[in-house]
């Protein structure tokens, strides 16, 4: 069964660059994994320092292994200090 994951996320103004291109290195590595069928990120229009992630995986047990790769774990190790609180993830499955 597919896993779609919505994920919020709130740059401190002062490092929107930074986790702007975090973010953007996570959706050129992230497109690559076998399992992954759709991986976009949006930025606030009326926000610049608002992110948000729509995700399609494969499966739970895909998802999980995304969640160990090197890219994931340099942005959760500079969110602590440039986000102004911990991203709201969100994962669902498609009703119709």
């Amino acid at each position: 069964m597919n896993i779609h994951l919505t994920a919020i996320i709130r740059s401190k103004p002062a490092y929107i660059d930074n986790v702007k291109a975090l973010l953007e290195n996570m959706v050129l590595h992230s497109r690559q994994e076998a399992a992954c069928l759709q991986y976009d990120l949006h930025q606030g229009t009326d926000d610049p320092a608002l992110f948000t992630f729509y995700e399609i995986w494969e499966n739970a047990a895909a998802l999980e292994q995304h969640n160990t790769q090197p890219y994931i774990r340099a942005f959760a190790a500079i969110a602590g200090e440039q986000l102004q609180e911990p991203p709201a993830i969100y994962t669902t499955t498609l009703i119709s």
